[in-house]
């Protein structure tokens, strides 16, 4: 299911590890996407970003570092995500270490590269002025030409990089404008090994990401676009959230963070639970994140196939969830299994569903017949020997339905009145699967011409 736009252009980033890939990468994307770190290694998944220059625009794709005798457990998983990488670019950027020098690896590499036929271009990184170009000059040794010179940390050479990567795309108008559109935005969060990885495999159709029974194999939150059923949607896979206590290791709670600030850029937060072992506080904590960056939110409960069926079912286990998290009790609940495939084709129609109510605007007339019938069927409580009225509400903003709700005095809104009040949004709405925000605001005299008194 999973397809690149053959439209747009894709370009490939690959070298040994530590000549500083993903620190051009993240200057490409104009963001800090990818995780940069001294230790070799950091990157493992392909990590997809979509970008532009000078009106091009464009999918950047970093990669793990490539190297013959890897001691690491992932390094062959590793080579596999490099040669897919090479495999679906339009162009190749093979990035090579100024300061450290020519290396075997480097050789290596270019037995993969050259045969390929497309767009090759070579860039020797970490050269931070014009009096250091001479380090490129020994990488002429390896028969490529031309040797593009750069810095990723300062961005010498940057701009005239890009124009060569750019260059080479063929012009296409239609290709230069397309955009993802209405492409819904769903991170995958969850504790450590609950499948998130496998999840978006299944639903890929293939082996997109790394799967490992070892927990913490996802260290950045990767995009991964797919189409299903005619549409678009962008999976984020991200590392596992583990209990602040124990998260130690300084590049586990840069991934953490990571993964946190990838819900603010989502629209819909699919957070699994390992069903074979339960809902724990854990995981209503990772699905509080959701909540407070106000992502329409789907409880999926995954590796029910491990579920001993006598004992438990999805009844009884959506009856524990919604106790020990009333704060979503309006989020869908779905039992699968990533590994057999059971039941995860009933994802995308719930997102689908979701993403609807979480889009939705509603018109300013209908909101205020919902509040002139809440006001009228239950009246707000007196503050300090006065009524509190409400004036009007109005629609804001959506993903999530925000509502503005003008009143003379907004801080004497109970709690209680408050929660009525959003019941009675939902079910006038058809709101009743996302997020509703309320916000209570005093009026102005300027706002007296907008609407009556109720």
């Amino acid at each position: 299911m999973w397809y690149k736009d053959r439209m747009e252009h894709v370009i490939a980033i690959v070298g040994r590890p530590n000549v500083g890939k993903s620190t051009l990468f993240n200057r490409m994307a104009r963001n800090r996407l990818a995780l940069v770190d001294d230790m070799p290694g950091v990157t493992r998944d392909r990590l997809y970003a979509r970008t532009e220059w000078n009106g091009a625009r464009f999918t950047v794709v970093d990669t793990g570092g490539f190297t013959h005798n890897d001691p690491d457990a992932f390094s062959a998983r590793i080579h596999d995500q490099v040669r897919a990488a090479l495999e679906e670019a339009d162009a190749v950027l093979m990035v090579m270490d100024g300061k450290a020098g020519l290396s075997p690896f480097d050789q290596d590499l270019l037995g993969l590269v050259r045969p390929l036929e497309k767009p090759v271009f070579f860039a020797v990184n970490k050269v931070d002025s014009p009096e250091q170009e001479g380090h490129a000059a020994e990488f002429h040794a390896l028969g490529i030409s031309p040797v593009l010179t750069v810095s990723a940390e300062h961005g010498y050479g940057f701009s005239t990089l890009m124009d060569a990567l750019t260059g080479s795309f063929p012009r296409d108008e239609e290709a230069v404008n397309r955009e993802d559109g209405d492409a819904p935005r769903v991170a995958v969060i969850g504790r450590p090994n609950a499948g998130k990885s496998s999840l978006i495999n299944q639903l890929l159709g293939t082996e997109r990401l790394l799967v490992s029974e070892e927990p913490g194999t996802t260290r950045d939150a990767v995009d991964t676009v797919c189409g299903y059923g005619g549409r678009r949607y962008v999976f984020v896979d991200t590392a596992g959230i583990r209990r602040r206590s124990k998260v130690t290791a300084r590049l586990e709670k840069f991934s953490v963070v990571r993964a946190l600030k990838s819900l603010s850029r989502c629209d819909v937060a699919l957070v699994l639970v390992d069903a074979s072992l339960g809902l724990t506080d854990q995981d209503t904590r990772v699905a509080g994140y959701a909540y407070e960056r106000g992502c329409g939110t789907i409880w999926v409960y995954n590796k029910w196939d491990l579920v001993d069926r006598t004992r438990r079912n999805p009844y009884q286990e959506e009856k524990l969830l919604r106790d020990a998290a009333p704060f979503l009790s309006f989020a869908p609940f779905l039992t699968l299994s990533a590994k057999t495939g059971q039941r995860v084709g009933k994802i995308f129609p719930l997102i689908d569903e979701v993403y609807r109510q979480y889009s939705l605007r509603v018109n300013t007339g209908v909101l205020n017949r919902i509040l002139e019938d809440a006001v009228t069927g239950h009246e707000p409580p007196l503050s300090r020997g006065r009524r509190v009225k409400f004036y009007y509400a109005t629609q804001v903003s959506a993903k999530p339905p925000t509502f503005v709700l003008f009143v003379n005095y907004p801080d004497a809104v109970h709690f209680s009145y408050r929660r009525y009040l959003a019941n009675q949004f939902r079910a006038g709405t058809g709101i009743t699967k996302v997020p509703v925000r309320l916000v209570f605001r005093e009026r102005q005299r300027r706002d007296l011409s907008r609407g009556k008194k109720r």
